[in-house]
């Protein structure tokens, strides 16, 4: 081993992939995560088609599935989620205004959407994550010390 050089373990390599991994899926829905924090995006109507709800203890999660239309006259998508849709915001055979912020999958209402939060919290995660994992190469004692 040449003299002065620390070494570094495999596992921080991997942590350090990993931590540049989550960064980068957090990085990549900056944009769209934005754009919904705003409601920034096409507006529409959501027809209500189906709620999917689970119980958990002190809380229920809904889906709300249905269809969205657009107000510029493209075509209506179908199988697509309202973000946030729950029992009273959602009711099957309903509609509601909705905003497309250009998800293959699902809308957002008009007041938009907290989704922003989890992705700053992962891109500070995956930098957390990094950051760990390389202040362990310089802290880690020389060969010979």
């Amino acid at each position: 081993m040449i003299a002065g050089r620390r070494r570094v373990s495999a596992f921080d390599v991997v942590l350090l992939l990993v931590a540049a991994l989550i960064v980068y899926m957090g990085a990549s829905n900056v944009e769209r995560s934005l754009r919904a924090a705003r409601a920034d995006g096409a507006p529409g109507t959501f027809s209500a088609t189906r709620l999917d709800c689970v119980q958990h203890p002190g809380h229920e999660s809904c889906t709300c599935f249905g269809t969205y239309a657009p107000e510029s006259g493209e075509p209506v998508r179908s199988d697509i989620y309202l973000y946030g849709g729950n029992r009273e915001t959602c009711p099957v055979g309903g509609q509601t205004a909705a905003v497309d912020v250009g998800s293959a999958n699902r809308v957002y209402g008009p007041e938009g959407s907290n989704e922003w939060i989890m992705t700053a919290g992962l891109i500070l995660f995956g930098l957390g994550l990094g950051g760990w994992s390389v202040r362990s190469w310089w802290l880690r004692p020389e060969p010979g010390d």
